[in-house]
């Protein structure tokens, strides 16, 4: 699932309390910031870099000025500055314009290629430019587009087939958000398309009530609850030219997932990643487009479960025999070198720590980069090391988390890199970590001039051995012998942690300023401490979650600075679950919750995301009782806000639904802020306003016991 924090905000202090608070240094300043120069509108703690998104070649690398959207190719050399334009084969840009396809190359006129009525999807460019790939009312298509000439592949789709085009559960938790629901893929060689055929016939219907107009109407979304029937799902490969499907050699009856699958290198096999319905068994098979015959090449178990990556857990070798794996079956999540025919040589990486992405591989001197947390779980750096697994490197620098951009031959790399108390600055550095010379720093020139509260890195220790990492902001003057409200925020879920060394801006300074204490806390299943630790939430979400944010709040509480009557605590989304877990379960250490689309209960979630933590509700109805909000009811006390879209097709609205009917039995006393028309997230929308501006009410009239100021209500 992607129970994801918002990140669009329209307000970034709105956004602060979906983040992890962090970091602004403190030294001889002489003024507070504005409530604007907390927004960004007027100039403040940083200036604005540049975006270093790639490289044009060896010595000139891409940077796209974020105002003008511009980009430039920089000499790294010199640092002239000469406009760019992408090469004419990555400027064609296919596109859905009045419901039909068309194709622009350069800045020359789009070229209309369909003239149907009905609308086309996710059009795609085949690797060598001559077709364009789409969807159109569940079939899978594509013109040519020398000629126009269309091409039907599949004639099946119906309201619960679909060809190329995602069922909404591997769309929201297997392929991912950003394909838009596109479920095919051109192999490199431009002579077949492999897509995946869904049958959501026997997955239960789940309707979302919009209340606009008269009558109002109703979607109807096929939905698998945990532990019902998931879609049947196939995968076929056609001729580019068209002709016959080939379905791959696996029985579509069988209660299974496919994730991502990979083309190799040349186009003449994908790698096609299965998983049971249970999760715990991943392998791969090398399937012929040709025959759809398949070869096993991979196996891996755990007690736990494997997850299925669509993030680059396979890189092929252009050498076209070996692949690089990226796994935590170990309890960390590690490198490793196979062949093709799936014979490990050896792993690229091991220990107790994280591998991120895979950035470069330097195949001629067999030598890989990539980015890592090794140094500290809450920060990233860059590492190269050798096929054989020896002379492992660190690469950059310091006690700063980096963002790196790797030239094309691996010669030189640019880092973006901050940690709490340094805003952005970037610098270029050779493949040996040899700084040569520095490229940018945000800070503004009268940094040192405004009064911000001090952040700091820091870890709460549990009873059972874990240092917890935390990241706190404290208000500006802060004085020892007061007593300040506390803001806990935090998103919780399993491996999504959200405690980063990193530069936060300027938003938190706001709530600083206002005399509130600002924490975020990673709990130990939160991939702070690998696959090890986020494996402790299986079949039993909520536990140990709750566990270390009351050992959290515990701490605080010890604080002679700390309110004991005014700790909020918020999230949204996972986020939102526990916050309505802390007020209720935690709730003798919970003052207040601020909670955004919550899951109340595991059973009225997907099938894909929950069963891979608590497995089925048959097989873990203790597990499903224990992690439900529903079942702590009667603890509640404190304030709860809760927050929901009335048309979330994610979390759906039936979760509070539920929560507060059993809170009004009850008879608890709670709040509810119902934004109509918005889905799971609604922060770039006029709905983020008002959630800004009542939440700024909420936190004045609870925690500051004084009326929210006039320039937060404009």
């Amino acid at each position: 699932m992607k129970l994801s924090i918002l990140t669009s905000c329209l307000n970034v202090t709105a956004c602060v309390v979906f983040t992890s608070f962090a970091a602004l240094t403190a030294g001889a300043q002489q003024q507070r910031l504005t409530f604007q120069q907390t927004q960004g509108t007027v100039p403040s703690l940083t200036k604005t870099l540049g975006v270093i998104s790639g490289w044009s070649d060896e010595n000139h690398y891409i940077e796209t000025d974020t105002k003008t959207k511009q980009m430039y190719a920089v000499d790294i050399n010199s640092g002239e500055r000469n406009p760019y334009t992408p090469p004419p084969r990555s400027n064609v840009n296919v596109m859905v314009k009045d419901k039909d396809v068309y194709i622009q190359y350069g800045k020359d006129e789009p070229k209309r290629l369909t003239t149907d009525t009905a609308e086309e999807k996710n059009p795609m460019l085949s690797p060598d430019g001559k077709y364009v790939a789409f969807t159109r009312k569940g079939d899978l298509y594509a013109v040519e587009v020398a000629t126009g000439k269309e091409i039907r592949y599949t004639t099946d789709a119906t309201d619960v087939i679909y060809n190329g085009y995602s069922s909404w559960v591997y769309f929201e938790e297997i392929l991912g958000r950003p394909t838009k629901y596109r479920a095919f893929w051109w192999s490199p060689d431009s002579k077949h398309l492999a897509f995946m055929r869904f049958d959501d016939t026997k997955v239960p219907m789940f309707p979302i009530n919009g209340a606009t107009g008269q009558h109002g109407y109703t979607e109807k979304t096929r939905y698998p609850k945990a532990g019902d029937p998931n879609p049947e799902v196939k995968i076929g490969f056609v001729p580019a030219a068209g002709g016959s499907v080939v379905w791959a050699d696996f029985n579509e009856k069988d209660d299974q997932y496919f994730g991502t699958p990979y083309w190799s290198y040349d186009g003449s096999s994908m790698m096609v990643q299965w998983m049971n319905r249970g999760q715990d068994n991943l392998k791969f098979y090398a399937v012929k487009p040709e025959t759809g015959t398949k070869k096993e090449t991979y196996d891996e178990k755990q007690p736990s479960w494997v997850d299925l990556d669509y993030d680059g857990r396979i890189t092929y070798l252009e050498d076209k025999k070996h692949y690089i794996l990226k796994s935590d079956k170990t309890g960390w999540a590690h490198y490793y070198l196979y062949t093709l025919d799936g014979k490990l040589l050896n792993p690229l990486t091991s220990g107790k720590w994280q591998v991120t992405n895979l950035l470069y591989v330097d195949e001629k001197n067999k030598v890989v980069y990539f980015t890592a947390r090794k140094e500290a779980s809450t920060r990233t750096d860059l590492y190269r090391v050798n096929y054989s697994g020896k002379d492992l490197k660190r690469l950059t620098f310091g006690e700063y988390s980096h963002q790196v951009q790797i030239s094309p031959s691996g010669k030189y790399f640019i880092t973006t890199y901050s940690n709490v108390n340094t805003p952005p600055r970037q610098t270029l550095l050779d493949n040996n970590g040899k700084v040569i010379k520095e490229i940018a720093d945000s800070k503004s020139a009268d940094f040192a001039n405004f009064d911000i509260g001090k952040t700091e890195m820091i870890t709460i220790p549990t009873d059972d051995g874990y240092n917890l990492p935390a990241v706190i902001t404290y208000p500006v003057d802060f004085d020892q012998t007061k007593t300040y409200p506390v803001i806990f925020s935090m998103y919780g879920g399993p491996d999504a942690g959200t405690v980063t060394n990193t530069w936060k801006g300027a938003a938190i300074q706001w709530w600083a300023n206002e005399g509130i204490i600002q924490i975020s806390v990673d709990h130990r299943a939160s991939g702070q401490f690998g696959k090890a630790g986020v494996a402790l939430m299986h079949r039993n979400l909520g536990k140990w979650e709750m566990k270390d944010y009351i050992t959290a709040a515990k701490w605080l509480k010890a604080k002679t600075w700390v309110n004991k009557k005014k700790l909020l605590i918020t999230g949204h989304s996972y986020g939102g679950y526990m916050t309505t877990m802390a007020l209720t379960y935690g709730a003798d250490y919970f003052d207040y919750g601020y909670a955004g689309a919550p899951v109340t209960s595991w059973e009225l979630y997907d099938s894909a995301y929950t069963e891979r933590f608590m497995d089925t509700p048959k097989e873990n109805p203790e597990g499903y009782k224990n992690a439900s909000v529903l079942t702590y009811v009667d603890k509640y006390k404190g304030l709860l806000r809760i927050m929901h879209a009335d048309m979330d097709d994610n979390v759906h609205m039936q979760n509070t639904i539920q929560l507060i009917n059993k809170m009004e039995d009850a008879n608890k006393h709670f709040e509810l802020m119902i934004y109509p028309g918005g889905r799971h997230g609604w922060s770039a929308t006029v709905k983020g306003k008002h959630d800004f501006t009542e939440r700024a009410r909420f936190y004045y009239q609870n925690l500051l016991e004084k009326p929210v100021p006039e320039e937060l209500l404009k």
